[in-house]
């Protein structure tokens, strides 16, 4: 340890004693200087900076003896040397490369479909025109005349031979529109004639004609309800055709001819059917007949040109008529 070196300055008033510790070889070097102060009463303090230097470098020794430590590198420490490193027989992994994603398709987007125009609503349609007369025809046979168009339409009324009629013009097929007691209605066109037929000379009668209107001997309960043409054919028929004795009239609630009394059945099979079939088809016009039925074939006035004419089968012998003849009449247009 160094040596301490105690300086004693005496003041006037007070006595302060500071040491200074310094080495020895410090201190032998600093030159010894003297200060003085004034003091208050005019006394001088004499320091010695020599001595205060050596205390300063006392303190920095003792704090390095304290606290500090040699940095100074040690004789045996080498330099950290950094390892090589050893090559690895396994193989580096390359990297991969990644796919590359492909754009995605985008939709375009469809065009907006234009709106819709308000349809215009549709015109209301207009009447009909009523049906005007266009000229006048005559009848040339007696003639059925319907409803419309065609057979399967009602029969209204039946115009004798020789009557004229107002026509409209207006035709559909084979039929004619005529205007008839004001109502619209329809006739065949293959009887109507622009001029008026010639009256028929009267036929001679002949006694064995056959034609008969007496009460038919096996009676005459059928004649209720019958119209004057579907009496004359029953007598007729029962004075040429004595034996047979079985007919169908008036059916209650037929929609039919047979519901207005216009239909006789002739309850027969066979040849006799023929003949029967073929007197009455010969003697229409006296009898008031307008169709014969026969063995599932149709006979009529109106289309008498194309004689007997096929018709559709009704699944049994009485619906086509094999067990009977079927007469249709017009009401009470027979001459006899």
């Amino acid at each position: 340890m160094p040596r301490s070196r105690h300086k004693r300055v005496k003041t006037p008033r007070t006595r302060r004693v500071v040491t200074i510790a310094l080495p020895l070889a410090i201190t032998a070097s600093i030159p010894v200087a003297r200060y003085a102060w004034p003091d208050d009463d005019s006394s001088t303090e004499t320091l010695d900076l020599g001595e205060i230097a050596s205390m300063a470098d006392i303190q920095r020794e003792q704090a390095a003896a304290r606290g500090a430590h040699d940095r100074s590198p040690s004789p045996e420490a080498t330099p950290t040397q950094t390892p090589t490193p050893t090559p690895t027989s396994e193989p580096t992994e390359e990297p991969t490369e990644e796919p590359t994603e492909e754009p995605e398709e985008t939709e375009e987007p469809e065009p907006e479909e234009e709106p819709e125009e308000a349809e215009e609503p549709e015109p209301e349609p207009e009447p009909e025109p009523e049906p005007t007369v266009a000229g006048q025809m005559y009848v040339t046979t007696g003639l059925n005349v319907r409803t419309g168009p065609g057979q399967h339409a009602e029969i209204a009324t039946v115009l004798e031979r020789g009557t004229e009629v107002d026509i409209t013009g207006e035709t559909d097929g084979d039929w004619s529109q005529i205007i008839y007691s004001d109502e619209v209605l329809w006739v065949s066109s293959d009887y109507l004639a622009e001029e008026e037929p010639e009256e028929e000379a009267e036929p001679e009668e002949e006694e064995d004609e056959g034609l008969s209107m007496a009460e038919c001997p096996t009676g005459s309960s059928v004649e209720s309800g019958l119209t004057q043409d579907a009496i004359r054919v029953h007598r007729a028929v029962c004075a040429q055709y004595p034996e047979i004795d079985s007919y169908g009239g008036l059916r209650p609630g037929d929609s039919g001819a047979h519901g207005s009394g216009r239909a006789l059945d002739i309850m027969v099979t066979g040849s006799l059917g023929d003949s029967i079939a073929e007197w009455v088809r010969a003697n229409y016009e006296e009898l008031g007949v307008s169709e014969v039925i026969w063995e599932q074939r149709i006979w009529t006035v109106e289309r008498s040109g194309e004689g007997w004419r096929p018709m559709e089968d009704r699944g049994s012998a009485t619906a086509n008529h094999y067990d009977h003849v079927h007469v249709t009449v017009y009401g009470d247009s027979g001459t006899i």
